[in-house]
Parts: C-alpha cells; sequence; structure tokens
C-alpha cells in the first residue's frame, strides 16, 4: 500500500520505517527517538541520513519540530483512509511544573483515535498513566488514558487534575465541605488527597488503552 501526504508522492521505505520507529519511541517512552538514535534503528552509519529522512517527513507533513527540538507526531501511516472513522487526539507527554497541560510544547503526536471513543463535538487529549495508583480501576502504568476535556466531574468518575500546576489521576469524590481524589490500587502507600479549591479539574477518563508494548 502506498502512502500519500501533502506532496502526493508515496513515502519509500526507509520513511515508513523511520515513522513508524518515531510512532512506536512515542508510544513506548513518551518521546521521539534523537537523530542519531534513529540512525541506529534505520541501520545507518551517519546521522546525515537519518536528518534527512526526518527532513523528508517534515515536508510531508507527517512530524514537526517543537520549540525544544522534539519531534512532534502529526500524523501516522495509513491515517488518510481511516480519516472519516477517526478524531485526532493530542498525546501529552512530560508536563513541566507551571506549564498547561495542553501547551504546545507538551504534546509529543496526535493520534488518530476512533470516533465512537473521541466522540464530536466533544475535545479530548490522551495522557500516559504512571505508577500504580489507580491499578484497581484497570488503569496500569505506560497506559494510555483518553480524557474528555471538561472543568467538572461526578462522584465516583476517572479525573485528571491539576494540583500544584502537576496532573495526577484519580478518582473524583466530592463530599460536602471538600473534594477527595482518591487512588484505587492495591498498594496501601497511596493515600486520598484531600482539597478544597486549590486543584482544576481537566477532564472525564473516557477509555484506557493498555500499552500493549510493555515488555
Amino acid at each position: 500500500m502506498l502512502v500519500y501526504a501533502m506532496s502526493k508522492k508515496p513515502l519509500n521505505s526507509k520513511a515508513l520505517q523511520a515513522l513508524r520507529h518515531i510512532r512506536n519511541q512515542i508510544a513506548r517512552h513518551g518521546r521521539a527517538p534523537s537523530v542519531r538514535e534513529l540512525r541506529d534503528l534505520l541501520g545507518y552509519k551517519s546521522p546525515r541520513s537519518a536528518a534527512l529522512i526526518i527532513e523528508r517527513l517534515e515536508e510531508h507533513g507527517f512530524v514537526r519540530r517543537r520549540l525544544d527540538g522534539q519531534l512532534q507526531l502529526l500524523k501516522q501511516v495509513g491515517e488518510d483512509l481511516a480519516h472519516a472513522r477517526t478524531v485526532p487526539v493530542p498525546l501529552v507527554g512530560s508536563v513541566p511544573c507551571g506549564a498547561p497541560l495542553l501547551a504546545e510544547e507538551n504534546i509529543t503526536a496526535v493520534i488518530p483515535v476512533a470516533s465512537t471513543l473521541a466522540r464530536p463535538p466533544h475535545r479530548y487529549f490522551l495522557l500516559r498513566a504512571s505508577g500504580d495508583s489507580m491499578n484497581l480501576a484497570g488503569i496500569h502504568d505506560g497506559d494510555l488514558v483518553l480524557v474528555r476535556q471538561q472543568s467538572t466531574a461526578d462522584s465516583g468518575q476517572n479525573v485528571v487534575a491539576l494540583i500544584d500546576d502537576e496532573a495526577t489521576l484519580k478518582e473524583f469524590r466530592r463530599k460536602p465541605d471538600l473534594v477527595a481524589l482518591m487512588p484505587r490500587s492495591k498498594n496501601k502507600d497511596h493515600k486520598p488527597i484531600l482539597l478544597s479549591d486549590d486543584f482544576q479539574v481537566q477532564g472525564v477518563v473516557v477509555a484506557t488503552i493498555p500499552n500493549l508494548e510493555k515488555e
């Protein structure tokens, strides 16, 4: 199958291979490979060869450079064919303190998600779960969670909340005079977080995508 992009010219096999390596690295580690890492993955001797492949992917509109120099995945192989049935959803990577969750510099990829999950007209984002604080809810370390953007939640919903400029994933519980963010874990070291007004709900979890590449 030939893959066409903005230039209407097909990518060669090496460019397609590079695109898959970039996609897999982002899915597994939350970041794209460096030029030297991509060189090794493609079996090249010179970083320049890998850099030229990246330039071609940029020209075709598959990737672009963020302000921090990291590659951002904009389009994936075969996405055109599924365009009518999918919605582009940003994958949020590492979020530094003080940075908005969905700021451009925090988005590592744009991933097509079935419109039956990411239902228009709502907006969504993907976030990688870290740790074991929600494993009893079926959310494990390395899984992707699909989050519907909204600033409110009902008791019992799993939410992504921003506390002191850091994102956390917990079960939302509203009490008469406070909010509790509850862990759902076999690990009893995790404790509830009790809050009043000093937090923001960023969205509600609507689906969990297991980390199928976990070793």
